[in-house]
């Protein structure tokens, strides 16, 4: 209503996705300058942003399972690695080294990518009806050892340790978006991951307020209640494991594409960790904080390399100590810690903290 814009009469319109002129006003800006930013960044920014894209789609994957349902979930990396080897085998050259069908059509193979890793998922939640809090939290974290032993010891498909293979190759309309052309390489992969990102952050947000969303709420606040109220526990939390598996799948297809090659020990506990840093840094249950979330992670390498120039006595080699990843480390540690202490909510408490005060601009009680 004119001058009451929060004055909702209907339920439907209260839940829609986007209830207040405002909220579309802000969505059109930032999608007009998500899409013409490759046009006034440097290609090696715009390689860390595109980074930050697709540690998104994991991470609203993750968030999905941990923030929305309650499941605590630390084999995110393994689905990941599903995915990624999903896709690398599809892509892959018949009659190459390693596995692979040929098949290099780029939505082909992340949808598969995200089939095959979302049936991994649903093979595992049965476990989630059984388990919950730490106990579930150390099964899955055991996934992340399982998955790294299958993916050292299968060298057919995966190349093994130290030497790995190369990724799925982005082929879209016969266009290698890898190669520079009238756009360079970053900018096409930019453009690509921003539009998956968007498509997958659109079918999250309408799971969230969909009957399947409330339905995780339920359980995530009081499985026991929700359970007597009608809401099939087993049902609801192997949807919830099956579509956060889904994304990290796609997430993992993705994920190598820009560097074109992967090595088995990427898919370990450090990756695990770096999603679950990108949920609670963003903010739990919130879609708009896990994409926050992932651009500052995916920023902190940048932030740790451009220290180790500066500063002399930090190395950028691997071998010595201190160096840019033990300086990395410290940084989602430390992050980590102070949200936790200070603004549990994460980044999206920092954003609903100032709309609110400036929506009550200048009366701020």
């Amino acid at each position: 209503m004119r001058g009451r814009p929060e004055l909702y009469t209907s339920y439907r319109q209260e839940m829609a996705l986007f209830n207040t002129r405002p909220k579309w006003g802000g969505v059109v800006a930032i999608m007009a300058v998500a899409v013409l930013l490759p046009f006034f960044v440097a290609d090696d920014l715009l390689e860390v942003i595109g980074l930050g894209l697709v540690l998104a789609i994991g991470a609203i994957g993750l968030n999905l399972v941990t923030g929305y349902a309650g499941q605590i979930s630390l084999g995110h990396a393994f689905f990941v690695g599903v995915g990624a080897y999903t896709a690398a085998f599809i892509a892959g050259n018949p009659e190459g080294r390693f596995l692979g069908l040929g098949i290099n059509i780029l939505p082909v193979w992340v949808i598969a990518a995200g089939l095959v890793a979302a049936a991994c998922g649903a093979i595992v939640a049965p476990l989630a009806t059984r388990l919950r809090g730490l106990y579930l939290a150390v099964v899955t974290l055991g996934l992340v050892f399982m998955g790294q032993y299958i993916f050292n010891e299968w060298r057919s498909l995966t190349g093994g340790p130290g030497v790995g293979r190369d990724a799925a190759r982005p082929i879209l309309f016969g266009n290698d978006l890898t190669r520079n052309s009238d756009f360079s390489s970053d900018q096409k992969l930019y453009w690509l991951f921003l539009v998956v990102l968007v498509i997958m952050a659109l079918a999250a947000r309408n799971l969230a307020r969909s009957r399947v969303g409330r339905a995780f709420q339920a359980v995530r606040d009081r499985d026991v209640a929700a359970g007597v109220m009608g809401v099939n526990l087993a049902r609801y939390k192997t949807i919830a494991f099956t579509v956060s598996s889904f994304y990290a799948g796609v997430c993992g297809s993705l994920l190598f594409a820009a560097t074109r090659h992967m090595d088995p020990d990427k898919f370990g506990l450090v990756l695990s960790i770096q999603f679950v840093a990108i949920v609670l840094i963003g903010g739990v249950a919130t879609i708009s904080g896990s994409i926050m979330g992932a651009l500052l992670i995916a920023s902190l390498e940048r932030l740790s390399s451009a220290l180790a120039h500066q500063v002399g006595f930090i190395s950028t080699s691997p071998t010595q100590q201190p160096n840019m990843f033990t300086v990395e480390a410290i940084f989602y540690g430390s992050l980590i810690i102070l949200f936790l202490l200070f603004e549990p909510r994460g980044l999206f408490g920092i954003w609903h903290r100032i709309r609110v005060y400036w929506k009550s601009f200048p009366f701020s009680y």
